[in-house]
C-alpha cells in the first residue's frame, strides 16, 4: 500500500477519534450530575472543579464542540472522498458518502454518546482538562463565529429570551425529584417533604389557614373561672380572645402566661385579669405567601397570626406548625384530638370530610386533584358543579367520582371519592345516586 494512502487512512482514523471525543464530551458534560460535581469540588477534586468551571459557561462548551466536530468531520469526509476517487474514480464520491455516513453515525455519534450517557460523571472528569485546553485554543475562532452570528441576528426581528428557553431551577429540582421517585431512588415520603418545601412559594396563607368557623376562641367577658375551665379542656396553648363579637379579636392568650399569673395570685381565679394577660394580636393578609409568612414567624419569634381579608375581616388563623405540616405532613402530640378525616374503604373508595384540604388528600392518596380554584374537597365540588348539591348526588370531573354523603345546611360535610374510568369528562352532573360521564 502506498505510503500516501496509509497516511490518509491514519489521518481519517484520528479525525474520527476526535469526532467521537467531541460528541462524547458534549453529551457527558450535558448529562453530568452538577450536585455530584459540586460535592467533589468541595472535597478538593481538581477535575471536578474543572468540570464546574466549564459548566459555569455552557456556551463555551457548545461553541467549541460544534466548531471542533464540524472541522474534523468535514476534513475526514474530504480526505475519504479524495482517497476513494483516486482508487475508484468518479464512483468514489458515492462510496465516500456511504462509508463516512456509516462511520460517523456509528463510531463518532451513537457509540460515544451512548457510552457518555451511561458514565457521564466519569467521562466528564476525564475530558474536562482537555476540553478546557481546546476552549482556549479554539477561542479566537469561536469568538469570530459568534460575532458573525450576532451580526446576522441583528438583521432579524427575533429576540433572545433566556427566561423563556431555560428551565427554571425550581422546576428543574421538582422534575428531578419526581423522576427519582418514579425510579425508586427517592421514597415517596421524602419526595413529599421536598415537594412541600418547593411549594411554599406557590401557596398563600389562605390556602392552609384554620378557617374562622373552626377556630377555638374565648370571650373576654366570660368569668375567669369559665375561661380557665375552657383552657383546661382546650388542646391549644395559644387561644384568640374576642370581645363583643367573635370576629373582633382583641388579643391572644397563652396558657403558660395564664397559669403563671394564677400561681402568683395564690390560685385565686377571681383575682385574674384575663384581658391584661393577652398579647396584642398579629394580623396578616390572606394573600401572604407561605414562604414569606415562615420568615415573618422566625423574625418575630411568634407562632400564631390572625388572617384577614382585603376588608380587614378575620378569616382564620395560621400557626408555625401549620406551615411545617405542609413540609413534613401531619404533626400530632399526645394532647391532639385525632380525627380521621380521610378513611379508605375496603372497596377502594375514600370517605372524606368536606373540610379536608385538597392538598392533604392528594398527598395521602397520591392523587392530582387541582387546588387552584378551591382549598377543600367540598369547595372543589361546589365550584365544579356550580351549585350546592344534595346528599346522593354524584359528579365526575378530573377523572374522579364524587358522591355527596352528608350535608349540613349549606355545607357538604362528607363525600365518597374514587378514581373514575379513564377519559372521564369534567363536571358532569348525575341524577341522585348515579353518575354520568
Amino acid at each position: 500500500m502506498p505510503i500516501e494512502t496509509t497516511l490518509t487512512l491514519v489521518a481519517i482514523l484520528l479525525l474520527l477519534v476526535l469526532s467521537a471525543f467531541f460528541s462524547g464530551s458534549e453529551t457527558a458534560l450535558t448529562a453530568v450530575s452538577r450536585a455530584r460535581m459540586h460535592a467533589l469540588d468541595l472535597e478538593g477534586n481538581q477535575r471536578a472543579r474543572a468540570v464546574n468551571n466549564l459548566l459555569a459557561a455552557p456556551e463555551r462548551i457548545i461553541g467549541t464542540v460544534l466548531l471542533g466536530n464540524n472541522l474534523v468531520n468535514i476534513l475526514a469526509s474530504a480526505l475519504t472522498t479524495s482517497l476513494l476517487i483516486r482508487l475508484f474514480g468518479d464512483f468514489g464520491v458515492a462510496y465516500a458518502t456511504i462509508v463516512m455516513t456509516a462511520l460517523v453515525v456509528i463510531f463518532a455519534e451513537v457509540l460515544p454518546k451512548t457510552y457518555a450517557l451511561a458514565f457521564s460523571d466519569r467521562i466528564s472528569l476525564s475530558v474536562a482538562p482537555v476540553m478546557g485546553v481546546l476552549i482556549v485554543v479554539l477561542k479566537p475562532l469561536t469568538i469570530t463565529v459568534g460575532f458573525i452570528v450576532r451580526q446576522i441576528l441583528k438583521l432579524t426581528p427575533s429576540r433572545v429570551d433566556d427566561k423563556a428557553n431555560i428551565l427554571a431551577a425550581h422546576e428543574e429540582i421538582r422534575g428531578t425529584i419526581e423522576l427519582q421517585t418514579k425510579e425508586g431512588a427517592v421514597a415517596r415520603y421524602d419526595a413529599d417533604m421536598l415537594g412541600g418545601v418547593l411549594d411554599l412559594r406557590d401557596l398563600q396563607v389562605a390556602d392552609i389557614m384554620v378557617h374562622r368557623t373552626k377556630m377555638e376562641t374565648i370571650n373576654a367577658d366570660d368569668p375567669p373561672q369559665d375561661i380557665v375551665d375552657e383552657l383546661l379542656k382546650n388542646q391549644y396553648t395559644r387561644v384568640p380572645i374576642w370581645k363583643d363579637e367573635p370576629e373582633n379579636i382583641v388579643g391572644v392568650l397563652h396558657t403558660k402566661d395564664l397559669f403563671s399569673a394564677l400561681g402568683h395570685a395564690g390560685w385565686d381565679v377571681t383575682k385574674l385579669d384575663v384581658r391584661s394577660l393577652a398579647v396584642q394580636p398579629w394580623f396578616v393578609p390572606d394573600t401572604t405567601g407561605l414562604k414569606d409568612q415562615l420568615n415573618h414567624f422566625l423574625k418575630r419569634k411568634a407562632q400564631l397570626a390572625l388572617v384577614v381579608d382585603e376588608y380587614g375581616e378575620v378569616q382564620g388563623l395560621i400557626t408555625l406548625e401549620d406551615i411545617l405540616e405542609e413540609i413534613v405532613g401531619q404533626i400530632a402530640d399526645e394532647h391532639d384530638t385525632h380525627e380521621v378525616q380521610i378513611r379508605l374503604q375496603p372497596d377502594g373508595t375514600v370517605n372524606v370530610d368536606g373540610t379536608v384540604a385538597i392538598r392533604d388528600l392528594n398527598r395521602q392518596m397520591d392523587w392530582n386533584l387541582p387546588d387552584e380554584e378551591a382549598t377543600t374537597i367540598a369547595g372543589l365540588v361546589i365550584h365544579e358543579a356550580q351549585t350546592i348539591p344534595e346528599p346522593g348526588q354524584a359528579f365526575t370531573f378530573y377523572g374522579y367520582r364524587f358522591e355527596i354523603l352528608r350535608k349540613s345546611r349549606n355545607k357538604i360535610t362528607a363525600l365518597r371519592v374514587s378514581p373514575a374510568g379513564r377519559g372521564e369528562g369534567r363536571a358532569n352532573q348525575a341524577s341522585a345516586g348515579s353518575t354520568t360521564s
